[in-house]
């Protein structure tokens, strides 16, 4: 059907899902589960175009998993949708979220099948309980229980929204709200919302299907920062009782630039000056625990956990042995993972090269990931 994109919403914070894991990123196999989503509508072959509305920090990483248009998400799912219907050129738009896993074909076709000349055509599903509102009975009879996806003339949606500055949850609603007709059809039990985690368990297009448990991921890092006087120096996080530091734009604590680049490579989302620019002044005097703190939280956001670091700080001076215990609780306490799978070694060059001439020092780090099994919660 040429005349018709889907935009699917991905933007979410998963807020109300209760882990660390964005729900949109969760691993089905070895996939996200955005991913299987979109590729469950790729495969109905309705659509002209299909746009994912992502977070901006994560467009970038979306695009190597699929050749799909990418819009940026904005602070609200309307924010959002308004940005990806920049993208769209058919007159009709199906607008779902990825949070509703489980689309069928047929709910699709039942949507184009009810539009006729109405502006909106959504699935709804009754009440089987009794409800109160207000402290009182009502007719449950006339209620509905709206879903996603919905399907939309494109200029009477823009319409909607562009002309309104209430916030509305979907779009019915704000097509309601503008004056346009809402025609209704038959939902499906399996297109239960993702909201907390124990949604999950209703969604049989899932069936119990976690990650990939014979994956490792393992990156490395490495970095060097020369010496500078009249400086704090921090490695690992830990000061080092010294009067010099690094030279360089952050704090310059380069054991734990060189572990940021091995996580960010172990879960492939490029390397600390992607994230952290040494142009960008927001990131002069960085304490570099708090951007290792981002970066994990990053890491988990798209669906991984952190198993084990391994770090070999190579310096002539200073001497670390007395410091290479605190360094390793204090990475484990960043990384929120044990002491015992954080390692830290410290050697010199033999005064070798630039670390032997005691010019500064040299750090490598290797991390090993793994898929967050979120069948085991």
């Amino acid at each position: 059907m040429s005349d018709l994109t889907l935009i699917l919403l991905a933007a979410g914070n998963a807020t109300r899902f209760g882990t660390g894991v964005k729900k949109q990123w969760l691993r089905v196999g070895r996939d996200p589960l955005w991913l299987k989503v979109a590729q469950r509508f790729e495969e109905m072959g309705l659509f002209e175009k299909i746009v994912v509305a992502s977070r901006p920090d994560e467009i970038g990483y979306m695009k190597r998993f699929g050749d799909f248009t990418f819009t940026k998400g904005g602070a609200s799912r309307q924010e959002s949708l308004l940005n990806a219907l920049q993208e769209v050129e058919t007159p009709m738009v199906l607008v779902s979220d990825v949070a509703r896993a489980c689309v069928t074909k047929s709910v699709c076709l039942r949507l184009i099948d009810a539009i006729g000349s109405a502006d909106c055509a959504v699935p709804a599903v009754r009440a089987n309980d009794t409800v109160y509102y207000n402290g009182k009975p009502i007719d449950r009879e006339k209620l509905l229980q709206i879903q996603t996806p919905q399907l939309s003339r494109t200029d009477s949606l823009r319409k909607a929204l562009d002309e309104s500055s209430k916030s509305f949850t979907d779009e019915s609603s704000a097509i309601f709200h503008s004056g346009g007709e809402v025609v209704f059809t038959e939902g499906d039990p399996s297109l239960h919302k993702i909201t907390h985690f124990d949604d999950i368990k209703r969604l049989p297009c899932l069936n119990g299907s976690g990650p990939d448990r014979s994956l490792s991921f393992v990156g490395d890092g490495f970095d060097v920062h020369a010496f500078e006087e009249k400086k704090k120096m921090f490695l690992c996080g830990v000061q080092i009782d010294v009067e010099y530091g690094f030279k360089a734009h952050s704090d310059g604590d380069v054991a734990i630039h060189a572990l940021i680049d091995a996580l960010l490579g172990a879960a492939g989302m490029g390397d600390i000056g992607e994230h952290f620019p040494d142009n960008d002044i927001r990131f002069a005097g960085a304490d570099s625990a708090e951007l290792l703190k981002s970066v994990v939280e990053k890491i988990r956001g798209v669906g991984y956990e952190i198993v084990q670091v391994d770090i070999t700080i190579m310096a002539q001076k200073p001497k670390l042995s007395f410091y290479k215990e605190s360094m390793s609780r204090r990475l484990a306490s960043l990384l929120e993972i044990a002491p015992y799978m954080v390692n830290v070694k410290a050697t010199t060059t033999e005064r070798l090269g630039f670390v032997g001439r005691e010019e500064g020092v040299a750090v490598s780090a290797a991390a090993t990931l793994k898929f967050y099994d979120w069948t085991e919660e």
